[in-house]
Order: C-alpha cells, then sequence, then structure tokens
C-alpha cells in the first residue's frame, strides 16, 4: 500500500461531508430546495390581486366574462382564493388604476429571508412624517325623480361623486355597491333593510366600510326657449340631491346633506342646448355636495378590523391602498367596544401586505385579537 496515496484520499473523504453540511446551513432563502411556508407563497401569488376576506375565507376579484352579455351580469367576480390558485388562466384580474397607485403610498421590493419579520414582499421605503389612512364609504344608489322617465340618472350622477371627491381628496376609498349587493342577498339581506343598524354593522364588520350614502334626485328640469329660424334656442336647467350619510360604525344616521345649483350658470344656447344645461347643473350640484361630504367625512374616525385569525397571523382588512405601511403599530379594541383609547386590548405589528388591500400582522402586546376586533394607528410615544 502507498501511504502517500492512502493519505489525501482519507482527508478527502473526511472532508466531503463537512463541506455539504456548511454548505447547507448557508444555503440562500431562493435556493430551489428550501420551500417557503404555504402561506407565504400563496401571499406572493396574490400580491397584485385584490383580495377580501368575507367570513374568514378569501375571495379574489376578477373580471366576469360575460358581463358583455347583457343586464344581470355583474362586471366582477369574487372567486375563492383556492379556486383562483388553481385556475388562473381561466381568470383575469381587474389591475389597480394609476389614479389609485398615485394615491396609495410607494412601496418597493425587498429580497426574502427565511423569517416572516424580514420576508415582506411589499415595504415602504421611507416613513412619511404623517400617515393618510383612507376611509372606506359605499355609495349605495340615488333614486331617480326625473321628470323624463326614460332618462336614468342614479348611477351616474353616483359614479361622478364618486370621482370628484377621489379629484379632491387622497383619503377616501369608495367600496363596490354591486359585491356588497349580492353578499346581502346571498344572506338573505334584504337591500330595503339597509339603512337599519344591524346592517350597517354588517357592512362595517365585514367590508370595513366607514360610512354608506345614499341620496335622491329632483329633477333636472329644463327651461328653454324655442329658436326661430333667425335665432338659437337657450336653456337653462335645475337639480336638487339630496343625501344621507351614514356612520355604520354606530349604525345611524350622522348627517342629511342637499345641494342644487344656481339657474343662470346653466345657459347654453344652439345645438343640444338642453342637454348640455342639464349636465352643467349636475356637475354644479355634484361639485358642492363633494365639499360637503368629504367634511363630514373628516368627522368620522379611522379604523380597521381583524378579518380572519390564523395561527400567530392575523389577516387585517386594510392594506397599502388604505395607507398602512409595514411596520406600522395598531392597538386592538374589543368587537363591539367604543374603541376609545385606553381599552386598548393589546398591540399588532403589520408584517406583510396580503393582495392589494389587506395585510397580515402578528401580536407584539396582549392578548390574542378574536375576528371583527378593531384596531386603530397607535400613537406614537411623542405624541
Amino acid at each position: 500500500m502507498n501511504l502517500r496515496e492512502t493519505i489525501p484520499r482519507f482527508f478527502i473523504i473526511l472532508l466531503l461531508p463537512i463541506l455539504l453540511l456548511v454548505f447547507a446551513c448557508s444555503m440562500p432563502s431562493w435556493f430551489p430546495l428550501k420551500k417557503r411556508p404555504p402561506h407565504m407563497a400563496k401571499q406572493k401569488e396574490l400580491q397584485d390581486k385584490e383580495v377580501i376576506i368575507i367570513d374568514k375565507h378569501e375571495y379574489v376579484k376578477v373580471s366576469n366574462a360575460r358581463a358583455s352579455e347583457g343586464k344581470g351580469q355583474p362586471k366582477y367576480l369574487y372567486i375563492p382564493v383556492n379556486e383562483y390558485l388553481a385556475n388562473k388562466g381561466d381568470y383575469t384580474t381587474p389591475s389597480i388604476g394609476k389614479e389609485e397607485l398615485k394615491k396609495s403610498p410607494s412601496v418597493a421590493s425587498t429580497k426574502t429571508s427565511p423569517s416572516l419579520k424580514e420576508e415582506v414582499l411589499l415595504v415602504s421605503p421611507s416613513k412619511p412624517a404623517s400617515s393618510v389612512l383612507k376611509k372606506k364609504v359605499m355609495i349605495a344608489h340615488f333614486d331617480d325623480r326625473t321628470t323624463v322617465t326614460e332618462e336614468v340618472l342614479g348611477d351616474w350622477v353616483a359614479e361622478k361623486l364618486m370621482k370628484e371627491v377621489n379629484r379632491r381628496s387622497y383619503q377616501v376609498s369608495f367600496v363596490d355597491y354591486q359585491m356588497v349587493k349580492e353578499f346581502l342577498e346571498k344572506k338573505g339581506v334584504d337591500v330595503k333593510d339597509l339603512e337599519t343598524p344591524n346592517v350597517l354593522h354588517l357592512l362595517n364588520e365585514v367590508f370595513g366600510i366607514h360610512a354608506l350614502v345614499v341620496g335622491q334626485l329632483s329633477g333636472p328640469y329644463v327651461f328653454a326657449t324655442k329658436a326661430d329660424k333667425e335665432s338659437e334656442g337657450i336653456a337653462s336647467a335645475i337639480i336638487k340631491i339630496d343625501m344621507r350619510l351614514m356612520d355604520t360604525f354606530h349604525g345611524k344616521t350622522s348627517k342629511h346633506l342637499s345641494a342644487s345649483n344656481p339657474l343662470v350658470a346653466t345657459k347654453e344656447k344652439g345645438t343640444f342646448s338642453e342637454e348640455k344645461a342639464k349636465i352643467r347643473a349636475i356637475d354644479f350640484a355634484i361639485s358642492e355636495l363633494g365639499r360637503s361630504l368629504l367634511t363630514e367625512l373628516d368627522r368620522l374616525d379611522w379604523f380597521c378590523r381583524i378579518a380572519k385569525v390564523e395561527g400567530e397571523e392575523v389577516y387585517i382588512n386594510a392594506g397599502r391602498v388604505t395607507g398602512l405601511r409595514v411596520g406600522d403599530v395598531m392597538d386592538v379594541f374589543r368587537s363591539g367596544g367604543s374603541g376609545e383609547r385606553g381599552e386598548v386590548k393589546g398591540k399588532i405589528k403589520i408584517s406583510a401586505f396580503f393582495g392589494i388591500d389587506a395585510s397580515m400582522g402578528r401580536l407584539i402586546q396582549g392578548k390574542t385579537p378574536d375576528v371583527n376586533d378593531v384596531l386603530k394607528l397607535a400613537k406614537s410615544e411623542g405624541t
């Protein structure tokens, strides 16, 4: 036996398992053999999707391929998360609008690591001096009381009001009325009971809606002079919009609002003067209502709720679009309580976003939270 050949082989055999052990310990988090926890994999799949949690079940908002077939088909559908992930190719998810992206806090991707504390999909790179948190509002309907029965203005006026509020403020996020209506119908709740305290509390607990808006239209009434062969016709219009703002947390109407337009400001001449006058009348009334609505919404307190508790993970019905940031600390209040400070049940720290406007957190102080517990942004020590 050659001793010179045997000794090197012995050291090679001895060194090989040591190298394998070192390699295994230092394996990076992205290495394919190292699997992520299932909930983190799902979180990454849904990071740019609109996810809502209803009755502890998660749903993804997708476009309805049959929406073009006519009346009765909703524009969007809400598909259970597991079904969506299993058949992603069959669904088209609506992308978040440019305006919504501009109004949401700036975000950036970070490198992943084994721990949930560090593995954050979307993190705010810099913390602004003050947090802008959006309140969730639902405009249910505007009853038409128009002079021409074939004209339906209610939905159009509601849409214009939402655009006016979004133009003026970064602090409001509108909830899809059709989605809520379908949810209530499945629950056996008549839409006529929408303004009752029990249903208002339900909207607050399930969807995180802070305020409900309903209203009625009177008009538009048109005043026109017929044109002769040598002159153009002249038309003016007036409309009145009455609106009720309901505080869903307390389950009651908080304010009655009303607006109309100055008749002289809608004066139009020439072709389609009557239609132009109607549009100007609506624009004036909506502008006034938008200002009044924002003033009342500013008086409502912001909060969100626990949507689901799964082991150490807490799912929250507010996230990136609402204005929350990873690292924010939330005070937890008992469900159904007044939410006044001094009744804190515990504290939760936001650890990651879940979908476009939901988030996940972990308890850092106090007792384990329950579903529907109220969350408010904790005050810093200096405030």
